[in-house]
């Protein structure tokens, strides 16, 4: 039987490797002064500096150096930090075909606009690119001159408004330079203007919700000026008054989310009703929330505290016990007819959209009526005129027999007057 020989292995030996091209330099000003040169060529021709773009797009190799040619579009040269433009002794280092130098009328705006837009459309990975470079662009908006902030935040508000760059790039003007120098609202205040004229107010609005600009309206203003008064002055004076009714709503809505916040926390901390009742006052009252308002609130922290028994029969005795609890709360916001009324509402409301609550609504009602958190004539108010639709024929026919006893003892009462 033979023996299988080992194959020889050759020790000592380097094995060569084809050696790969090295990767270019990284040169943005050659990228610089070629792009210059081109557009140089163009001249003021909108549409040959777009040939041109276009073209040099395949040679320049834009995904090395997207941002030294945005920081030419915009500024007409490359951008140092603090927004000046970088020097490179007596040679040209700046182009006249860029928004800086572009009229402030919004006609020539568009017009320049169409550049940026026929660029992104022809090389779409340069789109993610523009939105980084904006964020740093309007970083840098202290080195610009008023005229060309101007112009950038009217350019802005049209490159947002078409989707080129999302609206959350508008956050980074919350910076503490730019907004102590009022550098952040006065160019905020100049993109909604904008944007309101080009586009419609429906537009702006939709945009602030979408980029979460809407709830931090009041960062954009220098921290001495920070009151509602400026503000509102402010976006009045320029016509956007309705800014400062979608700030006042969405203001309203956090302080909303705040007073329920504090009244779980004192729950939780099981403090006394008083003191739970003052600290609830205190923030209604500051906060400028209505106490129709603050009834409702109350009422879905309170229910939200339990976890409701499944079975019909047995949830009816545990609401009217859970709520027993709270009644002097119930009662300390219950001081007008209107916010009575509000309660009653939300009651029904709760008992309509929870199956097994159909049948307690009277009762929850005649617990605040026995305990004096409504009144009765808030209660015939409502049964009349001022009930919801939501399940109205059931809770009516509920509430009859107790309405009909209380206008009886209301109809006895009066005949007693009489005779004394």
């Amino acid at each position: 039987m033979s023996q299988k020989i080992e194959k020889p292995i050759l020790s000592g030996q380097r094995i060569k490797t084809r050696k790969r091209d090295e990767r270019e330099k990284y040169d943005p000003t050659g990228f610089r002064d070629a792009v210059l040169l081109g557009l140089e060529k163009a001249g003021n021709d909108l549409e040959a500096i777009s040939k041109f773009l276009d073209a040099a797009g395949s040679k320049l190799d834009y995904r090395r150096y997207g941002e030294a040619l945005f920081d030419i579009m915009i500024a007409g040269g490359l951008l140092v930090p603090g927004g000046s433009i970088a020097q490179d002794g007596d040679k040209p280092v700046k182009t006249s075909a860029c928004v800086f130098e572009q009229p402030e009328d919004m006609e020539s705006m568009r017009n320049f606009e169409q550049v940026f837009i026929k660029l992104m459309r022809r090389y779409k990975y340069l789109e993610k690119m523009f939105e980084e470079e904006m964020k740093k662009v309007l970083v840098f908006m202290k080195g610009f001159s008023p005229k060309e902030r101007i112009k950038l935040a009217r350019m802005t508000a049209l490159w947002i408004s078409n989707g080129s760059v999302p609206p959350t790039v508008l956050s980074v003007l919350i910076n503490e330079h730019l907004v102590k120098d009022n550098l952040a609202l006065d160019f905020l205040l100049e993109v909604f203007v904008t944007w309101k004229q080009e586009k419609g107010l429906s537009s702006l609005m939709t945009a602030l919700k979408k980029g979460g600009i809407e709830g931090r309206l009041m960062e954009f203003v220098p921290p001495n000026k920070r009151t509602e008064e400026h503000f509102r002055s402010v976006f009045e004076a320029v016509g956007l008054a309705d800014i400062v009714k979608l700030h006042k709503a969405q203001a309203s809505q956090e302080a909303k989310r705040d007073l329920q916040q504090l009244l779980l926390d004192d729950l939780a901390e099981n403090r006394p009703m008083k003191d739970i009742t003052l600290d609830l006052k205190e923030m209604a009252q500051r906060s400028g929330i209505p106490e129709h308002e603050v009834i409702g609130l109350i009422w879905v922290v309170v229910m939200g505290q339990a976890e409701w028994n499944k079975k019909e029969e047995l949830v009816a005795e545990q609401a009217l016990k859970h709520l027993k609890v709270y009644t002097p709360l119930f009662g300390a916001f219950t001081t007008t007819a209107r916010s009575e009324l509000a309660l009653i509402l939300k009651v029904q409301e709760f008992c309509y959209e929870n199956m097994n609550f159909m049948k307690v609504f009277q009762k929850i009602v005649l617990l605040f009526y026995k305990t004096e958190v409504v009144s009765e004539d808030v209660i015939l108010k409502w049964y009349k005129e001022g009930h919801s639709v939501k399940g109205k024929m059931l809770f009516l026919d509920q509430m009859k027999k107790f309405v009909e006893w209380l206008q009886n003892a209301e109809e006895e009462s009066e005949s007693g007057e009489e005779e004394d």
